[in-house]
């Protein structure tokens, strides 16, 4: 198991700006219209940034989402 663990830790992610911005929000509990107004973007977009977070970061729900971020220092 602590091989996994340390391959997981290795593998380095690339988030955008964008996508940083958006995660930083969804954290705080924003919903994707209130992340589209504070950003100034359409919901669209913030769903898309979205899916993109959770492809990059290999999770499925935003708990799991949360956890990788604070695991990994992103928030």
């Amino acid at each position: 198991m602590k091989k996994q663990n340390v391959q997981k830790n290795a593998t380095t992610i690339q988030l955008t700006e964008r996508e940083l911005e958006v995660l930083r929000l969804i954290e705080r509990e924003y919903s994707n219209r209130k992340i589209a107004e504070t950003l100034f973007i359409s919901e669209r977009t913030v769903e898309t940034h979205r899916k993109n977070i959770f492809r990059k970061t290999q999770t499925s729900s935003v708990i799991g989402l949360i956890k990788y971020a604070y695991e990994h220092k992103l928030v």
